[in-house]
Order: C-alpha cells, then sequence, then structure tokens
C-alpha cells in the first residue's frame, strides 16, 4: 500500500467514525475486561472444590484427578489458578470486587498470568520490599504483559541472589568430577567392548571407576 492509498485508507475510516463505530470500540473494551478477568471465577470455584475436597463427592480420588477427568485442563494449570488465587484473595482482594476494572483501560486490566508471576515473586526471599513493588505496580496498575513481568523477576532474583564463592566453587568441582566419572565410564565400556588395551589397563580403568563412583557417593551423602 502507497503512501497515498494509505492516506485516503485513514479519511475513509474517519467518515465512518461515527456512534456504532464507538460503541464496537466500547464493546471491544469491555469485552476485553472480561477475558482478561475470567480466571477468577474459575479459579475461586477450583479453590472451593479443593479446599472442602468437594471431588471426593463425586467419585474422584483426588483434585489432579478431577481436573482432568471433568473439567479438562491440566492439572499444572488447575494448580496455579488455585494458588493464584488464594494469593489474589489475601494480598489484592480489590480484584474480587464486582466492578473491578471499570474504571481503567483494558490495557491496564492485569492478566492471569502476570497476577500468578507476582505471586511467584511474593513467595520469593531473596527480593527486597522495594523489588515487590515494582514488580506489583508493573502487574496491578500498568497491566504489564506476563513474558515481561517474568524477565523481569528472572533478571532481579539473579542480581538479588546471594553467591557463595565457596559453594560456586564445590558445585563447579562435583561438576567436574561427574564429568570425568561419565567419561572413565564410557572409556572402560569401549576398551572392554573393543579390545583396545591390554587387560591390566581396563582392569585398572575399572578400580578408577569404582573410587570415583565411591568418592561421589560420599561427598552426596
Amino acid at each position: 500500500m502507497t503512501a497515498l492509498e494509505h492516506e485516503e485508507r485513514i479519511i475513509n475510516l474517519k467518515k465512518f467514525d461515527n456512534l456504532n463505530s464507538q460503541e464496537i470500540r466500547a464493546l471491544v473494551q469491555e469485552s476485553t475486561k472480561e477475558f482478561k478477568t475470567a480466571w477468577l471465577k474459575l479459579s475461586q470455584a477450583l479453590y472451593t472444590v479443593k479446599r472442602d475436597k468437594l471431588y471426593e463427592y463425586w467419585g474422584y480420588e483426588n483434585f489432579d484427578r478431577y481436573l482432568e477427568s471433568e473439567v479438562g485442563i491440566r492439572k499444572a494449570m488447575g494448580n496455579r489458578l488455585v494458588k493464584t488465587y488464594a494469593f489474589v484473595e489475601q494480598q489484592e482482594p480489590q480484584c474480587l470486587h464486582a466492578n473491578f476494572g471499570d474504571d481503567r483501560d483494558a490495557v491496564s486490566v492485569p492478566e492471569f498470568e502476570a497476577v500468578n508471576v507476582l505471586r511467584m515473586a511474593r513467595e520469593n526471599k531473596d527480593l527486597t520490599k522495594q523489588d515487590y513493588q515494582g514488580i506489583r505496580k508493573d502487574v496491578m496498575e500498568k497491566g504489564k504483559n506476563a513474558v515481561l513481568v517474568r524477565k523481569d523477576l528472572t533478571a532481579l532474583i539473579k542480581e538479588r541472589k546471594q553467591v557463595d564463592p565457596d559453594e560456586e566453587r564445590e558445585k563447579r568441582n562435583a561438576a567436574s568430577l561427574k564429568r570425568f566419572v561419565n567419561a572413565v565410564r564410557a572409556f572402560h565400556k569401549d576398551a572392554s567392548a573393543l579390545k583396545l588395551l591390554p587387560a591390566r589397563i581396563v582392569t585398572k580403568a575399572a578400580e578408577l571407576l569404582v573410587d570415583l563412583e565411591s568418592e561421589i557417593d560420599e561427598e552426596e551423602n
């Protein structure tokens, strides 16, 4: 489309910018708000089902089986809905009001996945109060996309987490030892099967492998 064609299209569209088009625009806003908050009604019901173990009255041995068999959603999603609802009830009860979102544009209404990330941020002990409040503002006031919120949270956790140099060195040493053990194990297997080396060397490799595996077991226990 050329620049002239684009300009002509805008002019034509403005001719139809009447009451009907504004009604459609408002409908999109309201429908988006309903879409972004519909999870609250479902999660509240699921929360009650799990809390009161209502699934037992319906013949299910556990909540996960009920989710998969009758509701038709994955247990991970169902449990995430329940946890996030509990968080909202305790920390953000304004979301449960019937008129929640009425005074907002659709773009600023928080979506489920973003609220779930906020819940995880609340549970993270490495974050400061200021960190959490910043994430909360992005989610609850600005309606920031969940992908971006999760990215911000990950960056904050990495920044705030205290790293013990000795602990990190031990982890690197343990990982190196395991890689070496795997290499010795592969060497022993190939040497034994293909008879690449004298038997005495293969035997020594087997003995080394036993010693290394014992060392790893001691460190892990």
